[in-house]
């Protein structure tokens, strides 16, 4: 995607050093964070300063590719990778892919299996975006949550690909933004997207989606996904599983946008998947710029309160209209299809 009139990828090799977005700056800075080696990588990745699934697992197969150029221990190294985000599933797609590949041929070739990858990711959000967009009417009205964006993947993304693309065939959508607590990454960055490409939005509070619905302003919902169980059940951001209940309940058609390499087809079902629970400092804490465009953080919660932060949900098979994937649309309980060659 284009950022000041310039190509970014979210993430890339540059010799020896993995360079990502800078994604906990945005919107208020526009920076490109180094990391030179796989351990600087995984905590770029623990962090969010790179975070989505696409855009995880790229970094991941990058630092797994570090390890073996620097000659580190891989097994170590592959497990401190994994140990970073424990519910996307692109991050352990990428690492176990990487690491066949350097086992079998060195770093040379873990190199070329992570930049394979990289360019993967892309070309199926291409495709995503291509499927998604025949969901999309003329003046359609959709809502989102979380962000899967270009910034959630190597490039393009996944549930904002089809919406990408609708505008760009002049259909003209109009997106409503869930603010997404606790880091609010629709408020900061699916907005921040939306912005750069002029696709007219709003953003929204997180529990203003079933008054929409309600109200019949929403025409569908698209997000993304971390983690498909083999059932078809869904792991996302930590809300998701609220506003399908809404959508089901209002009738309103709930997609989930996400390649083949987010399905885990050893995963029986939602039940099975790991869920991450993350620093109660993201629910107690908010950040951003002061007035002279210095970042601050501050305390928005009683003082002696604690929280509890899990990092996502899962959403049942039967709530979700259909997954949208670069090999088509497939109903949730038929994903399986999706992974034969």
């Amino acid at each position: 995607m284009l950022v000041n009139g310039v190509h970014h990828r979210t993430v890339w090799l540059d010799g020896h050093s993995v360079k990502m977005i800078e994604q906990n700056l945005l919107p208020f800075a526009f920076q490109i964070h180094d990391c030179p080696d796989y351990r600087a990588t995984c905590r770029a990745i623990h962090t969010m300063i790179i975070r989505g699934a696409g855009a995880i697992g790229s970094a991941a197969g990058y630092a797994m590719a570090q390890a073996f150029v620097a000659g580190d221990d891989v097994a170590a190294a592959k497990a401190a990778i994994e140990a970073t985000r424990p519910t996307a599933r692109n991050l352990f797609y990428a690492v176990e892919r990487v690491m066949a590949a350097g086992l079998s041929g060195g770093a040379k070739l873990a190199v070329a299996e992570a930049e394979k990858i990289a360019d993967e990711d892309c070309t199926a959000c291409q495709a995503i975006g291509e499927y998604g967009a025949a969901l999309l009417t003329h003046n359609c009205r959709v809502a989102t949550h979380c962000n899967a964006g270009w910034l959630a993947f190597t490039d393009y993304g996944s549930a904002l690909a089809p919406i990408y693309l609708a505008a760009k065939q002049g259909k003209n959508p109009f997106v409503y933004a869930d603010e997404t607590r606790p880091r609010g990454q629709g408020a900061r960055l699916t907005a921040w997207e939306l912005g750069g490409e002029a696709i007219a939005h709003a953003i929204i509070a997180d529990n203003a989606g079933a008054f929409l619905m309600a109200r019949g302003q929403i025409d569908l919902m698209i997000v993304g996904a971390d983690r498909i169980a083999a059932n078809g059940d869904v792991a996302n951001k930590i809300g998701t599983l609220e506003k399908a209940l809404v959508a089901r309940h209002f009738a309103v058609p709930f997609y989930v946008a996400a390649p083949t390499s987010t399905v885990d087809a050893a995963c029986p079902s939602g039940q099975a998947i790991p869920i991450e629970e993350r620093e109660p400092a993201e629910v107690l804490y908010q950040g951003g710029p002061d007035e002279n465009g210095v970042m601050r953080t501050i305390r928005v919660a009683a003082p002696n309160s604690t929280a509890e932060n899990p990092a996502f949900d899962v959403t049942p098979a039967a709530f979700i209209s259909g997954i949208i994937t670069e090999k088509g649309i497939f109903k949730p309980e038929n994903i399986s299809q999706a992974l034969r060659p």
